[in-house]
């Protein structure tokens, strides 16, 4: 009895137990487990009476489309900052290089000039042996670290503006020449792959996105168009962007219209030879200081920064961990001979063409309308409110590639390129006078117009890629 008393009072059970003949018995009004310690197990374990599994599948799903939609966005915001960053820094170098007294006082006879020719030459020539080397080190490193080292490569090229000279700037540009079609590339897979997900989390109560994983050929063609007019509405903004250090900065030191066209005498289809003959070598009213130039950069260089960590914090994988070891297991061999296959494609012939024109557009209207018709009628000063005017245009107009999703696929891809020949035909017969002020509506309008047929051009034509691919 001692040894039950001792038993008891350790375990706290013969505090309200009654010892009668040696048999224990509990009170009359203590509590006794109805089915004994089975219920406890079967209460706790057993289904909850409140919880709803196709409810709950449903909130995860719908979580999962939200990150991708995030995904899509953060990469488009990414990829707008680094190429503001880059077209940015760009034309405020080439206009301190281009004015003489910033060229004799600050670097004497180190010859800028024939630096950025050389720079722009690498940028320009070097992505013509990107079909030898893109699937490759896409295959090595994957599709989001391919965006992100490529954003990398453009922060470098910012940072060898700190100390230029001919064995920084020409080395960083040509890196950049060899970065920039793995980089599209890479974007362009990211921007399908995001369409393809998002796919298997609107269906994914079908059989095949269950058992297979897969999405079904075509399927998600829908989400392709919907997800390449986002990203270019949104990259569009980079040709805004990078007129922000003229806007801060630099348009602070530039000179009036009056003198930098005070010699010029023809613009536009009457120029015979070069792009604005007899324009005054000398644009700055006063040279900016070092520290102001080191300021400036500085910000740029936190910006490229940015938008390396918007790539890499926030934007999800590509490739579930089991579709990137299926990835890895091809062949090098076959890896290399992908862009070759891709030949063979009579689609993708047809489209080679659209490709080069999708370049040359883009440069046309950053050169070519730019200085020989705005900047020869209104001044070095509106430059930048022309490139405005054109990426506000190309963002918003981007929307316009929805119209894939009603009308042929080849609609977008016509309209952008007939609208640009027709301006182009209208180019041709129009001489703006230098110096007139008045004719600023007529070129604000041109740069609009110009940048819808490049929203039509660019979405049709990466949608279309990415619908062929699959």
């Amino acid at each position: 009895m001692h040894a039950m008393s001792h038993l008891g009072s350790i375990n706290g059970v013969l505090a309200d137990g009654v010892l009668a003949d040696g048999v224990f018995q509990l009170p009359d009004d203590a509590p006794v487990l109805e089915h004994g310690a089975n219920a406890q197990g079967e209460e706790f374990l057993g289904e909850k009476v409140d919880y709803d599994e196709e409810a709950e599948e449903k909130r995860y799903y719908r979580r999962k489309r939200l990150l991708t939609v995030k995904s899509v966005v953060f990469a488009s915001l990414g990829a707008a900052i680094t190429y503001g960053v880059y077209l940015g820094l760009l034309q405020m170098q080439l206009i301190l290089h281009y004015d003489e007294t910033y060229r004799d006082v600050k670097y004497g006879n180190m010859g800028l000039q024939d630096i950025d020719n050389k720079m722009l030459m690498g940028i320009n020539v070097t992505p013509i042996a990107a079909l030898l080397y893109t699937p490759v080190l896409i295959r090595f490193f994957g599709t989001k670290w391919m965006m992100f080292l490529s954003t990398g490569i453009y922060a470098l090229f910012v940072s060898t503006n700190y100390w230029e000279r001919y064995y920084t700037l020409v080395p960083s540009a040509t890196v950049i020449g060899v970065m920039i079609v793995p980089f599209w590339a890479s974007i362009g897979n990211y921007i399908t792959r995001m369409a393809q997900k998002y796919y298997e989390f609107v269906n994914y109560k079908e059989e095949n996105i269950r058992e297979h994983n897969r999405v079904p050929r075509g399927a998600s063609h829908k989400y392709i168009i919907i997800f390449q007019s986002i990203f270019y509405a949104i990259f569009h903004l980079s040709f805004v962007l990078s007129q922000f250090p003229v806007y801060f900065f630099l348009g602070n030191f530039l000179y009036p219209f009056e003198h930098t066209l005070y010699n010029v005498h023809e613009c536009g289809a009457s120029i015979q030879q070069g792009i604005l003959p007899k324009f005054n070598v000398t644009v700055l009213q006063t040279l900016p200081s070092s520290i102001n130039l080191i300021y400036v950069e500085s910000v740029l260089m936190g910006a490229a920064l940015l938008s390396m960590l918007l790539i890499l914090v926030l934007c999800g994988s590509a490739y579930r961990p089991t579709e990137e070891i299926d990835l890895r297991s091809i062949g090098w061999g076959n890896i290399f001979q992908l862009p070759f296959k891709h030949a063979r494609d009579y689609r993708l012939r047809f489209l080679a063409p659209y490709f080069l024109y999708s370049g040359f557009e883009v440069l046309f209207a950053c050169t070519g309308f730019t200085l020989c018709y705005g900047v020869c009628s209104l001044g070095l000063e509106k430059l930048p409110f022309l490139l405005t005017a054109y990426g506000l245009s190309a963002s918003v107009s981007s929307i316009l590639g929805l119209c894939m999703l009603r009308l042929p696929r080849q609609v977008p891809l016509v309209a952008g390129a007939l609208l640009h020949i027709f301006i182009l035909i209208g180019l041709f017969f129009w001489s703006p006078t230098p110096r007139l002020q008045s004719q600023g509506p007529l070129l604000y309008t041109v740069a609009v117009l110009w940048g819808i047929g490049s929203a039509l051009n660019k979405t049709g034509l990466s949608s279309e890629y990415g619908l062929i691919g699959l």
